[in-house]
């Protein structure tokens, strides 16, 4: 069998940079980045390792091929050249989970799921040497993906998504998913030495994920995936290798400074049920509590928070800093008349769709989402001495906007 693979895992838009730097982390060579997608190279044990350790992906699959097509005469060749019987035994269960095209002549993706099905079946046919498979075995889901009529195809290896960690049991009613909430957290200078607040905590996504990263928790270990029943390829025993390294890597004896508050008593009772089921209960404070009650004894640390970041700023600056940072100016750029141009400036952003913001404000960084308008600090330094931003990153993922305000 070949030593080497081509791999993909697909990603939130504008979270390719952290993907991309999980994956050298664990020591693989990147080959490809596109939108929502990093390429790298690795072996069959890369498959148990990336399936068991990434935060920021959405899924593991194997590139099978990458070719050129512009009629369904070329995409079902080139589907059939494929070499199929490598990866799928005669008892496989093999089917085009999901077809999606962008700027594309072949755009139908019932047609094209439907045309790559045949071609498969016929390259099969060919191999095995029978008209009839009862595809009783092993799953074997195909994704197809057209860009500019390049078509990548490959097979999950992962099954459910990456972000189902197993943890979650209850959620609010718009929970952020457990790979963004990571992804997020990455993007910030927070570590496990340094305090995160989540004042509207919800269901404890954001903190559950950062006490794993500071547990070092390896986020798919206490789940199953598809490619555990491809037997003929990957050894059950390199699945529980992997696992059994993961749990060696484990510290849950650290100490680490996580608060979240909502002032729903019922969020409060979910959050905890989920840091417990994630095994984390003990790192994580949560308390039922109002945000005009937000206060730290500690002077440096971060919240992090998601939601509308005009009711999140007004209620967190109004406990940071009081009533002064709170005369916000008038969307058209005027200052109201009476009052001092202060803290706060809005920003015009085009378009209507969500965003999501980095704030910072004091010493703590606020990570806020929502649409409308995002808010720019003038003249900070002068009105909060001591409380000096030392860094902007501006990044820019699809119809996402993030800023990134903090200290190095």
């Amino acid at each position: 069998f070949m030593e080497t693979i081509q791999l993909v895992a697909p990603c939130h838009f504008g979270m390719e940079a952290v993907l991309k730097r999980e994956i050298y982390d664990l020591g693989y060579d990147i080959t490809k980045v596109e939108d929502g997608r990093v390429t790298f190279e690795g072996d069959l044990e890369t498959i148990c390792r990336s399936n068991i350790f990434l935060r920021t992906a959405e899924r593991v699959m194997v590139q099978i091929g990458r070719f050129r097509a512009t009629t369904f005469d070329e995409l079902y060749e080139n589907m059939k050249a494929l070499p199929w019987e490598d990866w799928i035994p005669q008892d496989g269960k093999f089917w085009v989970k999901k077809a999606s095209s962008v700027k594309s002549k072949l755009f139908s993706a019932s047609d094209i799921q439907s045309i790559c099905k045949k071609a498969m079946v016929d390259r099969l046919k060919m191999t095995y040497h029978t008209d009839w498979f009862k595809e009783d075995g092993a799953s074997f889901p195909v994704r197809i993906f057209l860009l500019k009529d390049e078509v990548t195809v490959a097979l999950d290896t992962t099954g459910d998504p990456l972000h189902k960690r197993g943890y979650r049991t209850w959620t609010s009613k718009a929970p952020i998913s457990e790979t963004l909430a990571a992804a997020l957290i990455m993007l910030t200078p927070w570590r496990a030495d340094r305090i995160l607040v989540d004042p509207f905590c919800g269901s404890g996504t954001f903190l559950i994920e950062a006490a794993m990263m500071a547990a070092n928790i390896a986020p798919g270990m206490n789940r199953s995936f598809t490619a555990e029943a491809w037997t003929h390829l990957i050894p059950k025993q390199m699945w529980y290798d992997m696992v059994e390294e993961a749990e060696e890597m484990v510290d849950t004896d650290i100490s680490c400074d996580l608060q979240g508050y909502d002032i729903d008593p019922d969020m409060i009772r979910i959050a905890r049920a989920n840091a417990k089921q994630a095994g984390v209960d003990h790192l994580i404070h949560f308390q039922q509590r109002d945000v005009a009650d937000l206060k730290h004894s500690k002077k440096y640390g971060f919240i992090i928070t998601l939601g509308n970041p005009h009711i999140i700023v007004d209620h967190i600056m109004r406990a940071i800093f009081g009533e002064l940072c709170l005369r916000r100016a008038d969307p058209t750029g005027a200052t109201p008349s009476g009052t001092q141009k202060t803290g706060l400036e809005p920003r015009r952003l085009s378009g209507g769709n969500f965003r999501s913001r980095f704030i910072p404000y004091g010493n703590f960084p606020i990570i806020a989402s929502g649409r409308l308008q995002c808010f720019s600090l003038i003249n900070y330094a002068d009105r909060f001495p001591g409380k000096n931003l030392s860094r902007i990153i501006d990044i820019t993922p699809g119809s996402q906007l993030l800023r990134t305000i903090g200290h190095p």
